[in-house]
């Protein structure tokens, strides 16, 4: 009789252990959760500089063969916005 107490104890704690861990795991999501989405509501996104003109513009040429590499890599798909030089 008492392996079968020492068994229902050892799942009594792995119950009690599992369900408290499921609660601080739902806790540390839903604190996470609403912290997102208070910075979403009441912090304001930085706004960008304006950009830079650049003196040395891209050649039309070496930009539009980089439009149909894009788009030839990604099937169609793929969009060029911007090309800059670093």
């Amino acid at each position: 009789m008492e392996e079968s107490s020492l068994i229902s104890e050892a799942l009594l704690l792995m119950g009690v252990g599992m369900v408290t861990v499921f609660a601080v795991l739902f806790l540390v999501i839903g604190v996470g959760n609403s912290l997102i989405a208070f910075v979403n509501k009441f912090v304001g996104e930085d706004e960008k500089p304006a950009a830079k003109s650049t003196s040395a513009a891209i050649d039309p040429s070496v930009a539009q063969a980089i439009a149909l590499a894009v788009q030839q890599l990604t099937g169609g798909k793929g969009k060029v916005e911007k090309i800059e030089k670093l």
